[in-house]
């Protein structure tokens, strides 16, 4: 720290104790002068020697008790018994004093030459908030008139500033420390106008006069730019203002009507003041009529068994507890407890159903994406009994001149890989029944073999051996017995 400053700051710490000291002083002393009735002074302390006379009945009864029907009046508060401050008040303040600029300032338009400003009378006012009776918050505006050295030409020097309040809570003395950012400015036909960022720190001390009331010190000390901009130029300032506070309340608020139960009803209203109770006698209530009493009710107003009476957390059982559950009656799942609707009805929920306001055509093709379908004409021509599939005699061997059927129903069914097939194969009744039902069979199973060498998935293939049960002509003639002998395909839904 620099020495100019090391003084100012000895020099506002020895205030502040000879401050401390005389207000000390002056509150503990022992002999007060008072006036009789006559004009008379006497020394108080000789008076409080002397024995006292005994004083008439009625003089005595007049002086303690005030006229009847008019309100006591509040004691007088001596000054013996200091001022502390106290927290959550306002502070309003008014303040003037001296300001020393520093002569390597830059408070300065760029283009003008630099000159020093002379010392300053200033003027301003302060509000600050106290939340703690040591802690507080200020905000203050200064200005200062001044004039700039050599030249004699008027100044203006002005401040914007807030900052942080570190006091000590004595009755007698407040001292305190402060620190805090702003801006520092200057107006003048010299230098121009200009304002540089500032930061501030000080100490002072504040002097009760009375309960709102109080003279206060201030030592600043402003840092800002200097005119190099390498380091920074001190600025020193001696206020002296008076404060007061507003809204301090120096009466303790008279004490709630007892409360014995906690239950927000007075003992004097609480027809049950042992316990805790409700609206309107203050007696223990059963808000949902569940057989729980509400001071045992961890749902008051929500009927459930015993012993906490709340509801049952999952009533539908789905696994997702209330309040999350939105759909507490429906049985649902996760997130929200609702099920998964089906809105038009086709059996594929919504949320997998491409067309939830059309249902799907179950036609085999495309089932799984709800939306209404046909079949496509390729997909039709391989629907029912299939011409052009031959077999050696009594054999489920698929002969050469199958291959432009089949190859064209792999085609198909490659194209469209929605599809699924059933494919049935068929005889005669001529013969042993089981053996044709066999042989049918060995035939559709040999076709669906020859489709799946081709690239169809076999999954996609269902084969049934109906034998002679399904016949299509009459068995009893020859082209009839040629008709029933066939293969059939079916689209699966």
């Amino acid at each position: 720290m620099s020495k100019p400053l090391t003084s100012w700051f000895v020099w506002g710490f020895s205030l502040t104790v000879a401050g401390s000291a005389f207000a000390q002083a002056a509150g503990t002393s022992g002999s007060v002068s008072v006036s009789s009735a006559d004009g008379a002074t006497s020394d108080a302390s000789a008076s409080a020697a002397a024995p006292k006379e005994a004083a008439p009945a009625d003089a005595s009864a007049s002086a303690a008790a005030p006229p009847k029907g008019e309100p006591e009046a509040a004691p007088f508060e001596p000054y013996e018994s200091g001022f502390p401050p106290e927290g959550n008040v306002l502070e309003l303040g008014i303040f003037g004093g001296a300001i020393f600029p520093n002569s390597d300032h830059n408070l300065r338009y760029e283009a003008y030459p630099q000159k020093p400003y002379a010392t300053g009378a200033e003027l301003g006012a302060r509000l600050g908030y106290y939340p703690l009776s040591f802690l507080g918050l200020e905000a203050e505006g200064m200005a200062a008139a001044s004039k700039v050295k050599d030249t004699e030409t008027s100044a203006a020097l002005y401040a914007l500033r807030g900052h942080l309040v570190l006091q000590a809570p004595l009755p007698h003395v407040t001292p305190f420390i402060l620190g805090g950012f702003g801006t520092l400015g200057a107006i003048s036909r010299t230098m121009a106008n200009d304002a540089d960022p500032a930061w501030h720190f000080g100490i002072g001390a504040k002097f009760p006069l009375t309960h709102a009331l109080a003279i206060r010190l201030d030592l600043r000390d402003t840092l800002t730019s200097n005119q190099q901009k390498d380091g920074q130029a001190q600025t020193f300032e001696i206020l002296v203002g008076l404060s007061s506070t507003i809204e301090r309340s120096r009466k303790q608020p008279p004490p709630p009507p007892p409360d014995s139960d906690h239950d927000g009803y007075i003992d004097s209203e609480d027809q049950c003041p042992a316990e805790q109770g409700v609206a309107p006698n203050g007696c223990p209530a059963d808000t949902d009529t569940d057989g729980v009493l509400d001071k045992d009710d961890f749902c008051p107003r929500e009927a459930g068994p015993a012993p906490k009476g709340c509801p049952d957390p999952d009533p539908d059982k789905d696994g997702v507890p209330l309040p999350c559950d939105l759909c507490p009656k429906e049985v649902g799942v996760k997130p929200d407890g609702c099920p998964i609707r089906d809105k038009d009805g086709d059996g594929i929920f919504d949320d997998k159903d491409k067309c939830v306001d059309k249902p799907e055509t179950k036609n085999g093709f495309e089932d799984e994406d709800g939306c209404p379908d046909t079949v496509p004409e390729a997909v039709k021509k391989f629907s029912g009994v299939i011409e052009g599939i031959y077999f050696d005699k009594n054999k489920a061997t698929v002969t050469a001149k199958s291959k432009p059927v089949l190859g064209n129903a792999a085609k198909v069914l490659n194209s469209y890989p929605s599809i699924h097939l059933e494919i049935s194969g068929h005889t005669s009744s001529e013969g042993d029944p089981a053996v044709n039902q066999r042989l049918s069979q060995e035939r559709a199973d040999a076709v669906k073999q020859w489709l799946v060498d081709n690239g169809v998935a076999p999954e996609r293939l269902k084969t049934r051996g109906a034998g002679a049960e399904e016949p299509i002509a009459d068995n009893k003639k020859a082209a009839g017995r040629e008709k029933n002998r066939r293969i059939e395909f079916r689209v699966l839904q």
